[in-house]
């Protein structure tokens, strides 16, 4: 098995979080309910990971960036529970005061981003 990358290594990390603090579900959308093998929780972290060896290669990058995509929106189990808004906020808690964060800021504008294509055709 090759030598898993960084990202891969925080996505297992959070799995197994998740696991450890009783969140971890199986099966699609956690219809199976909770995860109690610590060895299936360690295949759920590979397999989330993209580091499994029973996967190919093209569905082990499919499923990293579908974990990312997950964790970079907020839809893990434990940003769910933790109140953050990404994984790996660095030093303090990041949240949003919708999901009840501590430190939220409260007077932070909620503005939207345009896509460049957009802000043209406003332009025009």
């Amino acid at each position: 098995m090759a030598k898993t990358s960084m990202s891969q290594r925080k996505t297992m990390g959070r799995v197994m979080h998740e696991y450890a603090h009783g969140e971890l579900k199986s099966g699609p959308r956690g219809k199976g309910g909770k995860v109690k093998s610590r060895r299936q929780a360690i295949a759920i972290a590979l397999e989330e990971a993209g580091a499994s060896k029973y996967e190919s290669k093209a569905k082990n990058r499919r499923n990293l960036a579908r974990s990312k995509v997950k964790e970079a929106t907020g839809r893990t189990a434990q940003q769910e529970s933790e109140g953050k808004a990404r994984v790996g906020a660095r030093g303090k808690r990041e949240s949003s005061r919708a999901m009840g964060g501590q430190n939220a800021k409260t007077n932070a504008k909620t503005t939207t981003r345009r896509s460049p294509r957009r802000q043209g055709a406003r332009r025009a």
